[in-house]
């Protein structure tokens, strides 16, 4: 009898220990969500509140992800890294070595431009980490592709236009929902503050519309409003299928033939709070494209033969203000704060004579109207021509010696006392 009696005040006991462990657990469990809930909350938060005071950026378009870049922009008060990761997934033969792409419908995280069929879970695992190791150092993401489908990015494509996005609405449904696939799986990553859609679109190359120096764009756009080549018509699909998933990250569209401003002109504004819009700033592109291959004939400021008829002009900050007076002037008829703008890249080959006083005058303007800006580019390991730290001459043999071992080179051996870097510097920190 006692040792029933002793067995039922121990399965007491136990039943007793257990709706203990249950109702610990439970309280556990419940603040572990609430802990999240609040995580995401912030996240999603900062990520609104983010854009509201103007930010000063660079761009990252390597063949690799390079996580140590995150820290060293950083310490140059570098406040958000646009990044391109389309490079990752070609061979380096191709990138560097001028040898033939092994995998030329290969597309990083689309697959393959030429039907798109799910995201390529090994791509988005290396993003992920690219992403995760920015948020561990503090970084801001805005990303953006350079492909879509329909769309081969012109360096992956024998140098050709790949125009089918702009001829086939087909593929305009195959982007959204390659974006709306990508949200879904990014929607509350914290290092991420912007969806940059497509970088530099250009449907006005599909239709005949080349040189914004001589060409209407009000009389373009009336003939391909509401086809394929409606650069607008694109992007409001992309940003439903976005919003269907994600409605708090930030989206970011850029302007027509290349970001040109002057494309502003025909841009629609999206009925969305929570969109930006943005312009690349190259020109004169004959001045600021110039490499020692081809020669360097034009200084900054000085005169510049543009466009298709090769007329000449001058430029200086008066002629570099008045080119962007289309985003200004749109900006004004939407109503549109400065803070919804962004002057998402723009650069110089730093050796052309002036390029630091071009820089200098940009950023100039551009603090004028407290637009974003993100410079073109900080430590680009495929290409030295806007490596600013590099200074004004070619980089020396300890430069080219860990190129050529694939390896980041040590800054303290290569950078010079420059005031290229000196005129972004300057920027950043005011």
């Amino acid at each position: 009898m006692r040792v029933n009696q002793n067995r039922s005040k121990r399965s007491i006991l136990s039943l007793i220990i257990v709706f203990v462990l249950l109702l610990v657990g439970g309280c556990a469990s419940k603040q572990e969500e609430e802990k999240q809930i609040n995580i995401e909350a912030g996240t999603l938060a900062s990520k609104l509140s983010f854009w509201d005071e103007q930010k000063k950026g660079t761009n990252f378009m390597n063949s690799k992800s390079i996580p140590e870049n995150y820290t060293e922009a950083n310490k140059e008060n570098i406040e958000f890294i646009r990044l391109a990761p389309d490079k990752w997934s070609k061979d380096r033969d191709f990138l560097f070595n001028d040898q033939p792409d092994s995998n030329p419908k290969k597309d990083f995280l689309i697959g393959n431009v030429d039907h798109y069929e799910g995201i390529v879970e090994e791509d988005f695992e290396a993003l992920k980490a690219d992403l995760d190791a920015a948020y561990e150092r503090g970084s801001k993401v805005v990303l953006t592709v350079l492909s879509l489908p329909g769309n081969r990015w012109r360096q992956f494509n024998n140098r050709q236009n790949d125009d089918r996005l702009w001829q086939d609405l087909s593929y305009h449904q195959q982007s959204a929902q390659f974006w709306q696939d990508l949200a879904t799986r990014l929607k509350g990553h914290p290092a991420v503050v912007g969806y940059n859609l497509v970088n530099e679109p250009h449907p006005e190359t599909a239709t005949g519309f080349n040189d914004f120096w001589t060409q209407d764009y009000s009389d373009w756009y009336s003939q391909v409003e509401n086809t394929a080549a409606d650069l607008n018509k694109l992007y409001e699909t992309i940003v439903e299928a976005i919003r269907l998933v994600d409605k708090d990250t930030p989206i970011i569209l850029n302007s027509g033939l290349y970001a040109t401003p002057w494309a502003f002109e025909y841009l629609k504004p999206i009925q969305d709070d929570n969109v930006l819009y943005a312009f690349h700033m190259y020109e004169p592109y004959e001045m600021t494209s110039q490499n020692r291959k081809r020669g360097f004939e034009y200084a900054y400021p000085g005169k510049v033969k543009v466009g298709e008829r090769k007329t000449e002009k001058m430029f200086n900050k008066d002629t570099l203000q008045d080119f962007l007076q289309p985003v200004d002037k749109w900006a004004k008829d939407n109503n549109m704060p400065a803070n919804r703008i962004i002057a998402e890249e723009f650069g110089i080959n730093r050796m052309v004579k002036g390029a630091d006083q071009y820089l200098s005058d940009l950023i100039s303007i551009f603090d004028e109207y407290g637009w974003h800006w993100a410079f073109y580019a900080f430590r680009e390991d495929t290409w030295e021509g806007m490596d600013y730290q590099l200074g004004e001459q070619p980089p020396n043999w300890k430069y080219w010696e860990a190129f050529e071992k694939g390896e980041l080179s040590n800054r303290e051996q290569v950078e010079v006392s420059n005031p290229l870097w000196g005129a972004l510097k300057n920027g950043l920190e005011k």
